[in-house]
């Protein structure tokens, strides 16, 4: 009898072994004056105004640069190299030695502040400008001096007139702008391509200190984000590493990156597994999610505390496509919980092996 009295008190004092928790025990206590968390079902309405609430885990969308059409020519910028021929048809030239017909100027460096340097002309803008542009302007200014001058200009591109690709390519490094119609795809084919290895690449690029991404899907998809490249431009193309996290009565608990640009919360399901059948609850599927203080509001058109648990049910039709509309956020949790039967059999089990443990202890 004593081993029966303790196999009871354990059950008393033990909760039953499950492996997620009910939906009940997660929201208790979501109706008390000052609760931590705020609960909202999600539904067709409430699907709507949360898509206009604060973004989480992310700035909301990728920002890209605008396409842009560019002549044939590379612009020159400072750091460039540029050789000079000048040509003079006159017998008594004031630039040529005695017998020659042309002076050459090799390696002149453009300046930090985009000027070039040219005997009996003085210092040229020649920043910005496409070397045709140059070398009708230095023509111009020679005319005083030598009427029937010709230029004869060349371009060695510089570090400021070239973009520098940093990772996730086959062949990384500093490639030179021989054009200004050089695009960000043909660059990427220039060194290579896209690594195979990375999962979810994200073309990520540096210009003028702001930052723009793209995932490599809709580069590739969408002609008109394929942008010109600009002299010093630095591009990266990385792996894209937003994640949720996955718990409770799925397939997979673990951390799920993001295999498109947005995932609603059916898709979400379907990746980490679905619901284990004989385990989950389709009325409490769970997602937990954390807001910055400036985020709140007072009605709804924001959230009105920083945690939040949205709760979806999937037992009906208007749930389950509330659940198709409803988007995923970075590091959002989502939590299938337990349905309650499976603790009523748990329990029903536990106090079946009590009753099993009393009879034999009587037959002894």
């Amino acid at each position: 009898m004593a081993v029966i009295v303790l196999g009871l008190s354990v059950l008393a004092a033990c909760s039953t072994p499950r492996g997620a928790a009910l939906q009940s025990e997660v929201l208790r206590g979501q109706k008390d004056e000052n609760a931590e968390f705020q609960v909202v079902e999600v539904t067709r309405d409430t699907v709507g105004q949360v898509a206009h609430w604060p973004p989480t885990g992310w700035p909301g969308s990728y920002l890209w640069l605008p396409n842009s059409s560019g002549a044939n020519s590379p612009l020159i910028a400072s750091g460039d190299k540029i050789s000079l021929v000048i040509w003079d048809p006159q017998n008594n030239s004031l630039i040529a030695t005695q017998g020659e017909r042309s002076v050459a100027l090799p390696n002149l460096t453009v300046s930090p502040e985009g000027t070039l340097f040219v005997p009996y002309v003085g210092d040229v803008a020649v920043r910005g400008k496409t070397p045709s542009q140059v070398r009708q302007e230095i023509e111009t200014a020679l005319a005083p001096t030598v009427p029937s001058a010709q230029v004869q200009l060349t371009v060695e591109v510089g570090r400021l007139n070239s973009v520098d690709i940093v990772t996730g390519v086959g062949r990384a490094g500093p490639y030179p702008l021989m054009d200004r119609n050089t695009t960000i795809l043909s660059l990427i084919a220039q060194a290579g391509g896209i690594a195979t290895n990375l999962r979810n690449p994200l073309v990520r690029l540096i210009r003028d200190s702001r930052t723009y991404e793209i995932r490599s899907e809709s580069l590739f998809s969408d002609g008109s984000k394929n942008v010109l490249m600009k002299g010093g431009d630095k591009v990266f193309v990385e792996e894209d590493r937003r994640y949720f996290t996955a718990m409770g009565a799925t397939g997979r608990e673990e951390l799920i990156y993001f295999d498109r640009e947005e995932v609603s919360a059916m898709e979400a399901l379907s990746l980490v597994g679905g619901l284990v059948d004989t385990r989950a609850d389709p009325k409490g599927i769970l997602i937990l999610r954390n807001y910055t203080a400036k985020s709140l509001r007072t009605d709804s058109s924001g959230p009105q505390k920083t945690q939040v648990v949205f709760t979806i049910d999937l037992t009906s039709a208007a749930g389950l496509f509330a659940a198709r509309s409803f988007k995923i956020n970075p590091k959002d949790t989502i939590l299938v919980t337990e349905s309650p039967m499976v603790a009523a059999s748990s329990i029903m089990g536990l106090f079946g092996s009590a009753f099993g443990l009393r009879n034999q202890v009587t037959s002894e």
